[in-house]
């Protein structure tokens, strides 16, 4: 089994700690991706972390974790509400694929109610903040059924 998983994250959260910080809160993206990284090491798994603003980005890498990865962990952002391409690709990874939302989205605007992703994804998160990402490492190790390795 590929000891890699995929941190995915789509449109805006580059501007994590800056946008809507009394939503989001003031952790930036690179404080997302050190408790990734943190989180990843204690299953002994490689991460590839990444976000872009572009849906076909999103769409490219999802099709590179169905040969490289193990598993994903997607914040879809803005496109969880709008890309029936991200819901195909998903479905074409044959991996377990973990939803993570830094907001509760069912406490927010009707419109963000609504997730593509979740139809198809083994997992969701949301509402925890940032530690939402570390929850879905320890619930994707536990899917896959890697047990923490010794410190």
């Amino acid at each position: 089994m590929a000891k890699s998983i995929f941190v995915l994250n789509g449109p805006n959260l580059n501007l994590l700690g800056q946008r809507q910080p009394d939503i989001y809160g003031r952790k930036t993206l690179s404080d997302v991706e050190a408790l990734c990284r943190t989180r990843a090491q204690r299953y002994g798994f490689d991460l590839t972390f990444r976000q872009s603003n572009h849906e076909g980005d999103v769409v490219d890498w999802l099709q590179e974790a169905r040969q490289e990865a193990a598993g994903v962990i997607i914040n879809p952002g803005a496109f969880t509400h709008t890309s029936i391409a991200i819901l195909d690709a998903i479905i074409a990874t044959e991996l377990p694929v973990i939803e993570v939302h830094i907001s509760n989205i069912h406490a927010r605007e009707e419109f963000r109610r609504h997730s593509y992703v979740s139809a198809v994804a083994k997992a969701v998160l949301c509402g925890f903040g940032i530690e939402g990402y570390g929850l879905a490492i320890d619930g994707l190790a536990a899917l896959l059924g890697v047990k923490a390795q010794a410190a």
